[in-house]
């Protein structure tokens, strides 16, 4: 099986920082991607940041210069930095990973269980 796992998530004052870091175990044998998205209450679940094996990234304009996404592919792990964040922040965040447990499955994407992120003012 694979398993993602959030952690980091919390309580912060509006323009503090944040670092989400969500780890992959199980049987795995390549991770194309790995991300994050999020979703507030009533509102769809948006992407907020992905990084490919190769090494590229993209994010959602609203974190733009204000989150970076990195990755550890010896431990599976990518990591969300948040940095001055804002009352719109707020929400569950999720981890996504597009990967394959061997060579003889296809790539499919699995999700974590999500860490609250809740910033006060």
């Amino acid at each position: 099986q694979v398993h993602l796992v959030e952690s980091g998530g919390g309580l912060v004052q509006a323009g503090g920082s944040l670092r989400l870091s969500c780890a992959a175990s199980g049987t795995i044998l390549d991770i194309n991607s790995m991300g994050w998205y999020r979703q507030a209450p009533g509102k769809q679940r948006e992407l907020v940041a992905v990084a490919t094996s190769g090494g590229s990234t993209n994010y959602a304009d609203s974190v733009k210069g204000r989150f970076d996404v990195s990755r550890d592919n010896a431990e599976n792990t990518v990591y969300l930095q948040m940095n001055s964040l804002k009352p719109e922040d707020p929400a569950v965040y999720y981890c996504n990973a597009l990967l394959r447990p061997n060579r003889f499955s296809t790539f499919n994407y699995y999700w974590g269980q999500g860490t609250q992120v809740t910033v006060s003012s």
